[in-house]
């Protein structure tokens, strides 16, 4: 069954689960990114575990989950997956909002549409006239005396993320982020061009040995002069680990002893700032491992380790060899994100545990655990995406040379 709902209407869905997806036509000159906030009935979040965004792209409760979002011939695709029987206790109401993060705002964004689809039907929301308008609430998904239900919203703010997240309780502090630290706080990566401040996220700052899943909030560690990613797995096939840089100046630089399409193979960036500590090969011993040796200086925003299966090694699952990474900083403190959900697909050859982000306070470790599409060979690519942070895209970057 197929629907239309006009602003302001609202109707029950056939499902307590399905996604909501958002699409435009794609224009250089515009950056949209989607949020969503788990509100309570007084239409205010619980905490900072209530924003979905790419940075935090899955509640803890799987009520919500956000999937990358990936340009589809002329169309930019944002899309969330819900299930409303998981709702957390209090939370009864998922708001999906946008924000125009060049401060464009909506008026030339062409073609604006959004979907709920479940399991038997689609529903169309057909948007209004926008003006002045980066932030917008699109719709909202609510529980209603046993029913999922869903209402066209379209409401515009003037003033984007921080109008947004005003009003849904969250306390936005300019280009700030709040570590539950006494005394700390964790300024965000200056962007290249103007962007909207990331919602307070509370960094925890770690000591020890922390080990992060899929979905967790993001944690900073104690910056020193040199921090490892040392990603192992266990002995049966051969692993290559490299690293993508992205700089202040925007650009993304590949550290890797293999090359890929136009992208010739690098040991070391920035005079030993990033550096490839070699090739293990298929050495023996039960576990294996390969390091990225780190020294961050002012101009690296961010790192983003890889782990890949190169063409030659023949089918290899990140889940049957077990590959982990560990961040340490040789001062006590070391973050182990680990391949907890690949599944056992031998085609797919590249898996991103986590992301570093560079900042003055400290290093924001955050898990990703993002996995290549099945049988690709192209390596991600790095963007400065919404909040001020480092987005890692899969599958759009070079593809890797035979090895």
């Amino acid at each position: 069954m197929n629907q239309i709902l006009q602003m302001g209407a609202n109707t029950a869905l056939s499902s307590t689960k399905g996604s909501v997806t958002v699409s435009y036509e794609i224009s250089s000159s515009k950056d949209i990114s989607l949020t969503a906030f788990l509100l309570t009935d007084s239409d205010k979040v619980q905490g900072d575990s209530g924003i979905i965004f790419y940075n935090q792209p899955e509640s803890s409760s799987g009520v919500a989950t956000l999937i990358p979002s990936e340009k589809v011939n002329h169309t930019h695709v944002h899309k969330i997956n819900f299930d409303m029987s998981k709702a957390p206790e209090g939370i009864t109401k998922i708001a999906i909002t946008l924000t125009e993060d060049n401060s464009t705002g909506f008026s030339n964004v062409n073609q604006l549409k959004a979907e709920i689809c479940t399991d038997n039907s689609i529903i169309q929301f057909i948007p209004p006239r926008f003006t002045n308008e980066n932030g917008i609430v699109v719709l909202e998904l609510y529980l209603r005396n046993g029913q999922t239900k869903a209402k066209s919203i379209w409401r515009g703010f003037d003033s984007g993320l921080e109008g947004l997240c005003k009003n849904y309780g969250v306390e936005v502090e300019s280009e700030v982020a709040v570590s539950k630290e006494p005394n700390t706080t964790v300024a965000t990566p200056e962007p290249k061009k103007s962007q909207s401040v990331l919602p307070p996220i509370n960094f925890e700052k770690v000591k020890g040995k922390v080990n992060l899943d899929k979905g967790h909030t993001p944690v900073i560690m104690d910056k020193t002069p040199e921090i490892t990613a040392t990603v192992s797995w266990k002995t049966g096939t051969d692993y290559d680990i490299y690293a993508l840089v992205y700089t202040k100046e925007g650009e993304q630089i590949d550290v890797a002893m293999f090359g890929a399409k136009g992208t010739p193979p690098l040991r070391s960036f920035g005079n030993g700032a990033v550096e490839h500590m070699g090739d293990v090969g298929r050495s023996s011993g039960s576990t294996k491992t390969e390091v990225i040796k780190l020294r961050f200086t002012d101009d690296i925003l961010a790192v983003v380790p890889v782990v890949y299966s190169a063409q030659s090694n023949g089918t290899g699952s990140f889940y049957r060899y077990k590959v982990s990474m560990s961040i340490d900083n040789h001062h006590g403190t070391s973050v182990t994100i680990s391949a907890n959900h690949a599944n056992h697909n031998d085609k797919i050859y590249s898996c991103v545990p986590g992301i570093l982000h560079n900042t003055p306070d400290g290093v924001i470790i955050s898990p990703l655990e993002l996995y290549s599409a099945p049988k690709s060979e192209n390596r991600p690519k790095l963007r400065m995406g919404s909040s001020n942070m480092v987005e890692v895209v899969m599958d759009k970057g070079p593809r890797n040379d035979y090895k």
